[in-house]
């Protein structure tokens, strides 16, 4: 049996249980612009078919969500699910389609194959150019600590884009496949966001999934930047696990983690210290929240949106951290700190931060990375982290600051 006939194909992503060599990788391999991938510790999913699109109008983004999939039934589609993007402004259009059918295979983890190297980005001659520039960054970050101190806030999560431009086309599955084979743990995604843009990227952090009654939340807040020196490395991870300001940072984070899925669970897990979880980049403390789910009418979509925006991308409170990050970023976010994902019409589904990630269209890329910032920072050590991040996507493309 060839490759390609042992990956299955549903219109639902049940949980494979015989992953098969080659059974992720090739979903991976036949990505072509347009397609909706995503690929999760949990599954590696590609759709295609422009089938139904959401639609933007007054009415709450589940009940637009839930009514597109019930148009998709009663066309005759089987267990339809959506997938797409949503932004960070929950007022603004989301990019999410019911497509016309699913590949699932198994977790890219699972897949043998994907030890195997991508190919080495061509030498490229990228123009970079960044917005705001370090500088202007870090001058707001001074700005939004000084207003911290005077008791106006206690958090706020600060990004900085770079704007990548090439001479020729972008390869977009080449940019896949080194962000997925280089991170295959993480949630790996493309996904078409209008005519000719794809928002592409690797995300470390799970917003929320719900598996029947199981939901589970991991919350990512307190970072930094790996070191090629093993004895560094460690180093830099001992002291993130002691550092009282990302502690508290992630404490933050947690606890509205919990205050917003209280309400729908019977019970809730959160552990009472962090832990380490590493990407290719950076280290960053973790807290994986587990719960019961009180009822089933609660789809993973409805916590998601419970959820967003936690601290860990806007800050707190809520209100006045979105309102310093409107006054301070020269930019609007689009559908970096929103969340990609799918979910199904039983309310199942997986949502993630959207980081370390860029929109994608013709010959440029837009990258976005942000730090929180709390009245303990420092705008060079700020602009570093940012920096840090950053080079997930410049390593996918051959580029460097």
């Amino acid at each position: 049996m060839s490759t390609a006939s042992q990956v299955a194909t549903h219109t639902a992503p049940a949980d494979p249980a015989h992953p098969a060599v080659g059974a992720a990788t090739s979903l991976l391999d036949a990505y072509t612009p347009g397609d909706h991938f995503l690929a999760t510790p949990r599954r590696t999913l590609l759709a295609r078919g422009p089938g139904h699109r959401v639609p933007h109008d007054e009415r709450p983004l589940t009940a637009r969500v839930d009514a597109t999939l019930a148009a998709a039934v009663a066309t005759g589609q089987e267990s339809p699910l959506v997938m797409g993007a949503i932004p960070f402004d929950h007022t603004a259009p989301a990019a999410l389609h019911v497509p016309e059918s699913v590949r699932c295979a198994p977790p890219l983890t699972s897949d043998p194959l994907i030890a195997l190297p991508a190919s080495a980005p061509a030498a490229g001659d990228w123009r970079i150019r960044p917005v705001p520039e370090p500088e202007t960054y870090g001058k707001g970050v001074a700005a939004a600590v000084e207003r911290m101190w005077r008791g106006e806030f206690s958090k706020v999560v600060l990004a900085r884009t770079l704007e990548l431009t090439a001479k020729g086309p972008l390869d977009l599955p080449a940019m896949l496949q080194r962000l997925a084979r280089r991170d295959p743990a993480g949630y790996t995604f493309a996904l078409p966001t209008g005519p000719g843009r794809t928002l592409i990227g690797a995300s470390p952090e799970l917003l929320v999934s719900r598996h029947g009654k199981q939901v589970v939340a991991n919350p990512l807040a307190g970072s930094t930047p790996r070191s090629a020196d093993l004895a560094e490395d460690v180093r830099r991870a001992a002291t993130l696990l002691e550092s009282a300001k990302d502690l508290h940072e992630h404490a933050v984070v947690v606890d509205a983690v919990h205050q917003a899925l209280a309400p729908y669970c019977t019970d809730l897990t959160v552990p009472a210290r962090p832990t380490l979880i590493r990407t290719a980049t950076m280290w960053h403390l973790s807290t994986t929240v587990t719960g019961t789910l009180a009822s089933p009418d609660a789809s993973a979509l409805e916590l998601a949106c419970a959820l967003h925006p936690t601290p860990a991308v806007c800050g707190t409170p809520t209100s006045t951290a979105r309102q310093v990050i409107a006054e301070t970023e020269p930019f609007d976010r689009g559908f970096f700190t929103g969340m990609v994902g799918w979910g199904n019409a039983d309310g199942d589904g997986e949502w993630v931060v959207t980081i370390r990630c860029a929109d994608a269209e013709e010959r440029t890329l837009r990258l976005y990375a942000g730090a929180g910032i709390v009245a303990a920072s420092e705008p060079e050590a700020e602009a570093a982290e940012t920096a840090a991040k950053f080079r997930t996507f410049l390593s996918a493309v051959g580029a460097e600051l």
